[in-house]
Parts: C-alpha cells; sequence; structure tokens
C-alpha cells in the first residue's frame, strides 16, 4: 500500500464530545487538549490506520508527546485488537492521561515518559507513529521526525499535523484578542519554538531523511463556534494565563506583564461572551510511507 494510493484523506468525520473527566488540580488549562480526538484532529490519518486495522488487527501504535492523552485513547479506540504507546518526558501529564483513558475506556494503551528527540525503542518497532502539535515546539523538529522514522516499521507510516499559528482566524478582532496572538508568537520563538510549523512540516519531514514521494502533504481545520467549543478554548487560553508554568514563565522571561496578562484574559471570557464569536486555525498535515 503507498501512501499516494491512500483516498480520501480529509474525509469528513463527526466531532466526539469528550467524557467529563474530573481534574483533580480543580485548574482548567487541559480543557482545549482533551476536545482533540481522533475524529477531530487526526483526520488525516484514519483513512491509513483503518487500512492497516484491516489487514493486519494487531497493529502497533506509538503516540509521541501524548500530553493528556484524549487523541491517544481515541486512536486506541480505532485498533481494539492493537496495541497503543503514547509517551510524554512529562511524567505529570501522564497521570492525567491515565485517567483520559479510563474515561474513554480504552483498555489497549499504555504510557511511559521519552523524549521525542531520542525515542527509548529499538529500530523498526511499529506500524505508524504519530505525534500532534509536537514538533512545532522543538527546536530541531527535523530531528524528532528522523527518531519518529527510526522506530517506525518498513512500509509503516509516520503521521504528523501541526498547527499554522500565523493563520489564526478570531472574530471579533479585539485590541486584547490581538495582544495575546503576539504574545503567543513571541513565546513560541523564545521557548525555540514555529508558530508557523504547518507550512514548514514538509520541509522537516525532508530534512529528516522522507523521501517526496513517499510523503503526502494536506492541511486541515480547527473551527470554534459553538457554545461547547468556545468554552473549551477560553478556559483552556484563560486558565494557562491565569497561573502555572506558563504565566511565571512569561513574566520571568519579560514576555509579558501582569496587567497584559489579565487584559488578555478578560478578552479570552468576553470572546466566549459574545455570540458572534469565531474562531479558526489551520494546520499542515503529513503522511510519510517507510
Amino acid at each position: 500500500m503507498s501512501v499516494p494510493a491512500l483516498k480520501e484523506f480529509m474525509a469528513t468525520a463527526p466531532i466526539v464530545k469528550p467524557p467529563q473527566i474530573p481534574d483533580p488540580s480543580g485548574s482548567t488549562p487541559l480543557t482545549h487538549h482533551e476536545w482533540r480526538t481522533a475524529s477531530n484532529s487526526a483526520t488525516h490519518l484514519l483513512p491509513a490506520l483503518h487500512a492497516l486495522r484491516d489487514a493486519r488487527p494487531d497493529v502497533k501504535l506509538l503516540d509521541v508527546g501524548c500530553g493528556s492523552g484524549s487523541i491517544t485513547a481515541t486512536l486506541a479506540l480505532e485498533i481494539p485488537q492493537g496495541l497503543v504507546t503514547g509517551i510524554d518526558k512529562d511524567s505529570e501529564i501522564l497521570k492525567r492521561a491515565e485517567l483520559v483513558t479510563r474515561s474513554w475506556e480504552a483498555e489497549n494503551v499504555t504510557f511511559q515518559t521519552g523524549d521525542a528527540s531520542k525515542l527509548p525503542f529499538p529500530d523498526d518497532s511499529f506500524d505508524i507513529v504519530h505525534c500532534h502539535q509536537v514538533l512545532t515546539w522543538q527546536k530541531e523538529p527535523w530531528v524528532a521526525l528522523a527518531e519518529m522514522l527510526r522506530v517506525t516499521k518498513p512500509g509503516g507510516i509516520v503521521s504528523a499535523r501541526e498547527g499554522d499559528f500565523r493563520t489564526e482566524a478570531v472574530w471579533p478582532e479585539t485590541e486584547g484578542l490581538k495582544r495575546f496572538h503576539n504574545f503567543t508568537e513571541k513565546l513560541m520563538k523564545a521557548s525555540g519554538g514555529h508558530s508557523d510549523g504547518g507550512r514548514q512540516l514538509l520541509g522537516w519531514a525532508l530534512k529528516a531523511g522522507a523521501r517526496r514521494e513517499d510523503t503526502r502533504v494536506t492541511w486541515g481545520s480547527w473551527g470554534y463556534s459553538s457554545t461547547e467549543e468556545k468554552k473549551a478554548w477560553s478556559d483552556g487560553m484563560t486558565g494557562m494565563l491565569q497561573g502555572g508554568r506558563l504565566r511565571d514563565t512569561a513574566l520571568k522571561m519579560g514576555l509579558a506583564t501582569e496587567y497584559d496578562l489579565d487584559t488578555m484574559i478578560k478578552a479570552w471570557n468576553e470572546w466566549f461572551q459574545s455570540e458572534e464569536a469565531t474562531l479558526s486555525m489551520m494546520s499542515g498535515e503529513i503522511l510519510i510511507q517507510k
């Protein structure tokens, strides 16, 4: 099976409402991340995943930088006879991932700590290696992609989806939200990340050793307009700005003042309350056949 032969990469899929998961910390920054599922954030991968599953049910899949695990769990539901491994360098977030996985009743998932730039697995270990919104935060994302290719079996698939923050379209476009956009770009750059990762994804793949003829590029999008969707996004943004690591980092690095951060929080709360509020963003997507 060749990647170019796969049909309907971007077939429309329904958005699945995530289960309600108790947050022991009482905070909300994970809300948006746990809105993400295989059906709304890995649509480009599903046809290939289903084809492999139908040919060989015991598919082995690695989810790199799995975070709190909502995509990991829902990918696992697509391959009930397969095995999914989620890996993240943050051991604390993996505790949350265990809760999320149980809430989805996905029983074929395991988690372990590890770095995307040095995956703790032998060569040719997995049928599919996936990441979502991980490479854009890497200083040298092609290194992580090369590792993903290394641990993929010959004939297997590497999948990545990365947002392109410069394509964000938000309405109403208030001064507070413009300030947030500029702040986020500065934060990503200061952290060694890439705010335009979606458009660079193919270049990173080629630098990692992927062959152009075996690499399929598509574009996907996120959109928020319903009350539930807006709440997930707004709660996630305000939660990160209100406290914790992001706020501390922003203040220590001089990227924002207390006033700036509080202004952004107010702007997102007002955006959520607005009946005409919408937000969208493009994401670059690749499938590489090894």
